[in-house]
C-alpha cells in the first residue's frame, strides 16, 4: 500500500491562529452573550451620556447600553408604578433625594431592597437663573438675583413697571413642571424660603397663606411648564426675549447651551447664582426589579466607568461639576468655565442646600395642583 504523508504543521502559524481566534472571541460579541443595560436618566445628562456610551461600548463590546431620558420625577414615578414599556437596569435622576424617595416607596410596596449596590454619585450641578442681558440688567440692577423682583414683575406683568422698556411687553418666566421635574421643585422650594425669610427648608410652612398666594401667582404666570429642564432651556433659547425673559435651570445646561443662545438670538443670556441655591447630585442606582445578576454586573461596569477621572472630565465639558474634587474646572479642555460666560463662577459664594426631600416634594406637588 502506498503511504500518504501529511504536511508538517507549522507551530508558529498554529499559535498565531489560536491568538487571533482568542482575540476575536474577546472583541467580537457572541450572539446571545451580549448584555443589554437600559439606563433611564434625566434629560440634563443626555449629551454627556450619549458621548460616553460610544466609548464604553467600544471598550466593552459584550455590553450594549440603551439610553432613555425622562424628567427626573417621571423616572421615579414610572418605575414605581411600572408604567414603562421596558425594564430599566439603572436609574439616574437629577438628585440623590429622588433615589431616596424611590427606595422608600419601593420598600413600602414590596418589603424588599430595590437596589443591587449603594447608589453612586455621578455628577453635580447647581440651580441657577438665566436672563437675556437687557432684561437681567433692568430686573436685577445690582447684578444680584432677587425672588422678590421676579414676583413683582409677575404681579404687574409689565416690564415698564419694573424698570424695563414699554415695547418689551409682558413679563415671561419659565420653570419646569414641579409635579414632574426636580428643577421645578427646587425652584419653588427656594422661592418659598425667600418668601418666609428663612434659609432653612424645615421652616417652610406650605399651609401658610403667603405661600399659597405665591404659588398661585407663579402658576398663573407660567404657561404649560415643560416636563424637563433641558426642554425648558431649548424653548427659552428658541423663543428669545419678549416670549421668554427669565428662567431657572441647572448650571450645567446653562453653561453647555450658552453659545447656542448667542447664535439663535444674537446676544446670549447671562447666568445668575441664587443665594441660597440647591445642589443636585445625579445619582445612579442599579435596580433589582426584573434585572438578573449578570446584567447588574454589566451595569456596575458602566456606573464605575462614569466615575473615572477621564469620564468625569467629559461631564465638566458639559457644565457639570465633578464628584472627583481633584479635577480643576478651568484646566479641563473645552471647559465652559474658561470661556468667559457672563455670570459664570468657578467658586460661587452662594450657600448650597440639598434638593427637596420626599416630604417637601409631596407638599410642593400637593399645593401646586391645588392652587389656581
Amino acid at each position: 500500500m502506498k503511504k500518504t504523508h501529511s504536511k508538517p504543521t507549522n507551530p508558529v502559524l498554529t499559535s498565531a491562529g489560536i491568538i487571533i481566534a482568542a482575540l476575536g472571541l474577546a472583541y467580537i460579541p457572541i450572539p446571545g452573550l451580549q448584555r443589554t443595560v437600559i439606563i433611564v436618566s434625566g434629560t440634563e445628562l443626555q449629551a454627556p451620556l450619549e458621548q460616553l456610551e460610544a466609548k464604553f461600548e467600544q471598550e466593552n463590546p459584550d455590553i450594549k447600553i440603551e439610553l432613555k431620558f425622562q424628567g427626573s420625577q417621571d423616572a421615579v414615578s414610572k418605575f414605581i408604578d411600572q408604567k414603562n414599556d421596558f425594564n430599566p437596569t439603572v436609574l439616574i435622576p437629577a438628585s440623590g433625594e429622588l433615589i431616596d424617595e424611590l427606595s422608600q416607596r419601593y420598600q413600602a410596596q414590596n418589603n424588599s431592597e430595590p437596589f443591587y449596590n449603594q447608589p453612586q454619585p455621578i455628577a453635580k450641578t447647581l440651580l441657577v437663573a438665566i436672563a437675556w442681558s437687557e432684561r437681567g440688567n433692568a430686573l436685577f440692577p445690582n447684578n444680584s438675583f432677587s425672588w422678590q423682583r421676579v414676583e413683582q414683575a409677575m404681579q404687574t406683568n409689565n416690564w415698564e413697571a419694573v424698570g424695563g422698556q414699554k415695547n418689551w411687553g409682558s413679563f415671561d418666566f419659565l420653570l419646569t413642571d414641579p409635579t414632574r421635574s426636580n428643577s421645578g421643585q427646587a425652584t419653588l422650594s427656594l422661592w418659598a424660603m425667600s418668601k418666609l425669610n428663612t434659609n432653612n427648608i424645615n421652616n417652610i410652612d406650605y399651609n401658610n397663606p403667603a405661600i399659597s398666594s405665591l404659588f398661585s401667582t407663579i402658576k398663573k404666570s407660567v404657561y404649560q411648564p415643560p416636563r424637563s429642564t433641558d426642554i425648558l432651556l431649548q424653548e427659552f433659547i428658541a423663543r428669545g426675549p419678549n416670549d421668554a425673559d427669565v428662567a431657572t435651570v441647572y448650571e450645567s445646561i446653562a453653561l453647555s447651551r450658552w453659545q447656542q443662545s448667542g447664535k439663535n438670538q444674537g446676544k446670549p443670556y447671562q447666568i445668575y447664582y441664587l443665594n441660597p441655591t440647591v445642589e443636585t447630585v445625579a445619582t445612579a442606582a442599579i435596580v433589582r426589579q426584573n434585572v438578573d445578576s449578570g446584567t447588574a454586573n454589566a451595569a456596575k461596569k458602566f456606573v464605575d466607568f462614569l466615575t473615572q477621572p477621564e469620564q468625569q472630565k467629559v461631564f465638566v465639558q458639559y457644565g457639570f461639576r465633578p464628584t472627583d474634587n481633584n479635577i480643576n474646572l478651568q484646566s479641563v479642555p473645552n471647559s465652559p468655565w474658561s470661556q468667559n460666560i457672563p455670570g459664570a463662577e468657578v467658586n460661587p459664594s452662594a450657600k448650597t442646600l440639598p434638593a427637596p426631600n420626599q416630604k417637601e416634594i409631596g407638599e410642593i406637588k400637593r399645593l401646586w395642583q391645588r392652587v389656581n
